[in-house]
């Protein structure tokens, strides 16, 4: 059984995506970035973009039957690699206790200069 997240975006049937997946006990989060009714957050800061891309990722897991506690794997794609520590901050208050595989990458670019940091997340759901 499939079960797609939709995040609202006026860009999913264009582009022909969900916020997140479900197959199975399998959860999969797209590439979410620091963006609240189609405008950037947390302009300039690392930080606060990080923490409010992965909170978006969890409440997708949630709403796809899941929770924090499932998450396997994440992905941290920043435009500068030395602000690292600052995501890793806000990566390690959300899942310190969890402690997911994770990576950090740095990017050329996205596709709004004011976002720094993009997220990714994976889950199965015990």
């Amino acid at each position: 059984m499939r079960k797609n997240i939709s995040s609202g975006s006026h860009l999913e049937e264009p582009i022909g995506f969900s916020r997140a997946c479900r197959v199975g006990n399998s959860i999969s989060v797209s590439g979410t970035a620091p963006i609240n009714q189609g405008k950037t957050v947390h302009i300039g800061d690392v930080y606060n973009q990080t923490k409010y891309c992965l909170e978006l990722s969890i409440s997708a897991i949630e709403e796809a039957g899941g929770n924090s506690e499932d998450v396997i794997r994440t992905r941290i794609m920043l435009t500068d690699i030395s602000r690292w520590e600052e995501a890793a901050k806000a990566h390690g208050e959300l899942f310190s206790t969890i402690k997911p595989a994770c990576t950090f990458v740095e990017v050329s670019r996205f596709i709004d200069k004011q976002w720094l940091v993009e997220t990714e997340v994976d889950c199965i759901v015990s």
